[in-house]
């Protein structure tokens, strides 16, 4: 049995991802947020809304769990995983989930690896611009966000009310999940967008916000890098994406 035969895949059809948010809605989603004290500079990284045509891929329904990290491990000498085996793996660097996504793609003779940022974007908005992964409205106790008050993981699929219109899990909360975009500005950004933020620890996307984090991070549009070293303390993990459509 190969490792990928535990990878419950979800075909996202090819189609138009509504990216992004509209600049002049910025002051508008600034407001909404302002008790998160996320300054509006922050959120203009998401404008111009721009309409861009994703090829069809596959992407796995949750994020990878400790179970999945532990033979990993085992196989190529690295130190086991803490915490249970349903829980999403966190605190791993991007060259770690890029080493995972080799080894499994080897395993299964599959070309497994990370999900872009607009695949990763169409898989959590769809077909239209919804705000989050379950439509416009924010409604706590449907991610594993600050406002649940659990400060930890939880299994992995436990909120099946807040799924994507393609029905995958957790693409917000539980853990920031890694992109393979580097960051850079979308084209034709607000002209005080950073080319380059030179403060981060890791230029790579990440997206849905982790447990630690407000409900603005779980919001479709919302895109950064990593600011802080300590990546279990952040709660970055990632789930795999692969090419195409399911073969029979």
């Amino acid at each position: 049995m190969t490792q990928t035969s535990t990878i419950e895949w979800i075909a996202i059809p090819a189609g138009m991802l509504h990216r992004g948010t509209p600049e002049d809605e910025l002051d508008a989603v600034a407001a909404r947020y302002a008790d998160t004290g996320v300054p509006r500079s922050w959120f203009e990284k998401e404008a111009p809304r721009s309409l861009v045509h994703v090829a069809a891929f596959r992407i796995a329904r949750t994020p990878v769990t400790v179970a999945q990290w532990a033979r990993f491990a085992d196989e190529t000498g690295r130190p086991r995983p803490e915490g249970a085996s349903d829980h999403p793996i966190y605190g791993v660097t991007w060259a770690e989930a890029q080493a995972y996504c080799e080894w499994i793609s080897a395993d299964a003779g599959l070309a497994v690896r990370l999900p872009t940022e607009n695949e990763w974007e169409r898989a959590a908005r769809g077909d239209d611009a919804r705000e989050f992964p379950w439509g416009d409205d924010y409604r706590a106790g449907l991610a594993n966000l600050i406002d649940l008050g659990v400060g930890a993981t939880t299994p992995v699929g436990s909120f099946p009310a807040g799924a994507s219109p393609f029905g995958v899990l957790d693409m917000a909360g539980n853990v920031d999940e890694w992109t393979s975009t580097r960051y850079a500005p979308y084209p034709g950004a607000p002209s005080d967008v950073p080319e380059v933020e030179s403060w981060a620890f890791d230029p790579h996307i990440t997206r849905g916000g982790a447990f630690r984090h407000d409900r603005d991070l779980a919001r479709c549009a919302r895109r950064h890098s990593v600011y802080e070293a300590d990546l279990r303390a952040v709660g970055v993990g990632f789930r795999l994406a692969t090419d195409g459509e399911e073969q029979p």
